[in-house]
């Protein structure tokens, strides 16, 4: 087994402490070309058993640090080291976000040699003093360019000042940009450039990689993904988007047309975006519907196809993102949708990286091409017959409990909702009945007074009755005052009154009752005028009945009634109108009077305003008894002087 180039020719150079800048394509083992010597570089206990270090060498601070953009390429990383470094007992620890910090505190106490972290923890620790970067011997920065475009670069040399002056840098990337060069002219000193390439491996993209780009709408991209991702010889699959919310929908549409898929994305909590890594990596999961945060260091055996859904942002991301595939000799495919929108996008990033689809042919679902070059069974569908779902899916891997931070972490991480016990049905609660805004006494009962009591009641003053009194309703008739007055006793002797509970005595349970509010206060005092007979009851208890209008005496008669609105009676005395008020005209102006205005004229057509003569104004004068007289012209004054003289 032979070495990658960029492994070659790293390796002499990084394990003499030299810095280095290592340039290589995606998929080439950039990870052991740095990895490699940091493992020999650091000291631990087997050194010194075997006599090659002093025991004072020995330290529970960390000697070696590398810082990558992201979480899944730290746990990855993570994963490459501690392989590597088994025979020597090298321990390893990755330190990022999305999850508790107690037990990455409590292996910091225990003694680390080696740290893989991202930026924002490893500063988080640093500042609590639980990280001491005081013996780091030697610093790598990994997809060093990914961290400058994601705005880590003030995190990264607020970490590279609290690193020992005398260190080792390296710095690794498939792509470096004009900024990487010059952060490495600030903090590294005499660097080796190195970029590594096959003698039979020409341009930016890796020659084992098919690509094929089609211009395809919008609306039929699902249809299209679902029938690439049934063509013969396809394994395990990576589709790239834009954006985290069309990650998660191509992710749920894939799945209810019967491909095990799986998201990874930023909205996801840490616990859910390692439990898709696992399922796929272990063949559960066989489409991983990702965002670009997974277009780095991601290494899966297995990767043939890698579709990128929407057109990515420049070269740099198409290159990573086709490079999940291909990797380690391994032969792929990828697939770039490019939509109208995207094609001047497409078009600058064909012309950087020298390629050969300026123009993509317009393609769709049912296209005999699209069948032809990617080797589609003809008939295929967008649907995954049932025979062929094999994969266990998604729900077959176990989310772990990382103890994550964050809102968004503890959505996804939490455990399934335990069944919900079914609760007894609630007694519905009683309404207490109030009388005027006052509650009753606890324990009242309400029960009818007796007639003769009603009556007296009734003939007493309003502010003589015990209690609140119920708030007056007015009401307009057109009967007679006794009529009136029977109604109310009526009404009173209905009405309950509060009695107190003899002592001893159970109180009895309130009863809903429909009282008759009281009338005015003058059907009391008309009551009061009046005697009242038990013939009077008698007649009050029947049914009532319309009759005719009695006129009585005044004297007899309480003053209450209310004429109808709906037949209004004229005044008695007309009261003359008021005179309109005449204008005196000066001497060389006519006399102008306003007319009252009996009927509102029709609005008159707006005109632009033209001079007339002051000889057309009239006036009107209003008579003694208030009506108006005719209108009549007056002759000017000029024609006036003319007549007499």
């Amino acid at each position: 087994m032979s070495p990658f180039p960029i492994q070659e020719l790293t390796l002499p150079v990084a394990l003499s402490g030299s810095d280095v800048i290592g340039q290589a394509k995606t998929g080439t083992g950039k990870t052991l070309g740095f990895g490699l010597p940091l493992l020999e570089r650091v000291t631990v206990l087997a050194d010194v058993e075997a006599g090659r270090a002093k025991p004072e060498e020995l330290t529970d601070a960390p000697q070696a640090l590398i810082v990558v953009p992201t979480r899944e390429l730290c746990q990855q990383v993570t994963n490459d080291l501690l392989t590597a470094g088994k025979v020597r007992n090298v321990r390893v620890l990755a330190i990022y976000g999305g999850r508790a910090y107690e037990p990455q505190v409590e292996a910091l106490k225990k003694g680390v040699d080696v740290i893989v972290g991202t930026p924002g923890r490893l500063l988080d620790l640093a500042g609590q003093r639980k990280l001491d970067l005081s013996k780091v011997r030697a610093l790598v920065l990994d997809e060093a360019d990914e961290m400058l475009d994601l705005g880590f670069l003030p995190d990264v040399e607020r970490i590279i000042t609290m690193l020992p002056a005398k260190r080792q840098t390296m710095l690794f990337s498939a792509t470096m940009p004009g900024a990487v060069i010059s952060l490495a002219r600030r903090y590294m000193s005499q660097p080796t450039h190195i970029n590594a390439t096959s003698p039979d491996d020409e341009g930016t993209t890796v020659k084992n990689t098919a690509q094929y780009v089609y211009r395809a709408h919008s609306m039929d991209k699902p249809e299209m993904v679902s029938r690439i991702l049934q063509a013969n010889g396809r394994g395990l699959a990576m589709i790239f988007c834009r954006t985290k919310r069309t990650a998660a929908d191509i992710a749920e549409q894939l799945e209810k047309r019967g491909f095990a898929s799986g998201a990874v994305h930023g909205d996801l909590g840490q616990g859910a975006r390692e439990q898709a890594l696992r399922a796929f990596r272990n063949g559960k999961v066989d489409v991983l519907v990702c965002t670009d945060v997974a277009a780095r260091g991601i290494d899966v055996e297995g990767v043939t196809h890698v579709i990128n859904y929407q057109s990515p942002e420049d070269e740099k991301t198409y290159l990573h993102r086709i490079g999940r595939t291909g990797r380690a000799g391994a032969k792929g495919i990828a697939i770039t949708l490019v939509d109208w929108d995207d094609i001047p996008r497409w078009q600058l990033i064909n012309k950087a990286l020298d390629l050969k689809f300026p123009d993509p042919v317009e393609t769709y679902s049912t296209s005999p091409h699209l069948y032809e070059e990617l080797d589609i069974p003809a008939g295929t569908k967008g649907v995954l017959p049932r025979t062929e779902r094999t994969r266990a899916g998604l729900r077959a891997e176990e989310i772990e409990d990382l103890g994550e931070t964050g809102g968004r972490g503890r959505k996804s991480a939490a455990p399934a909702p335990a069944v919900r016990e079914e609760r007894p049905p609630r007694t519905p609660r009683q309404r207490r009945r109030t009388r005027g805004g006052s509650a009753l006494a606890e324990g009242a009962a309400t029960v009818p007074a007796p007639a003769t009591e009603a009556v007296t009641e009734a003939a007493a003053p309003a502010d003589a009755v015990e209690g609140p009194r119920t708030p007056r309703r007015r009401r307009r008739t057109r009967v007679g005052a006794a009529d009136i007055a029977a109604e109310a006793a009526v009404a009173v002797a209905e009405a309950p009154v509060a009695v107190e509970p003899e002592a001893g005595a159970e109180p009895k349970k309130r009863t809903r009752t429909r009282t008759a509010k009281p009338k005015a206060e003058a059907v009391v005092d008309a009551v009061a005028a009046e005697p009242v007979t038990d013939e009077t009851v008698t007649e009050a208890a029947k049914p009532r009945q319309r009759r005719a209008r009695v006129a009585k005496p005044v004297t007899q008669e309480a003053d209450f009634q209310t004429a109808p609105v709906a037949e209004p009676e004229a005044p008695a005395v007309t009261r003359p109108r008021r005179r309109a008020r005449v204008i005196k005209p000066a001497e060389d102006e006519v006399d102008f009077q306003i007319a009252p205005v009996s009927e509102p004229e029709p609005p008159r057509r707006r005109t632009r305003a033209v001079s007339k003569p002051k000889t057309e104004a009239v006036a009107e004068t209003a008579t003694a008894e208030g009506e108006a007289k005719p209108r009549r012209r007056r002759a000017p004054r000029a024609a006036a002087a003319k007549a007499e003289s």
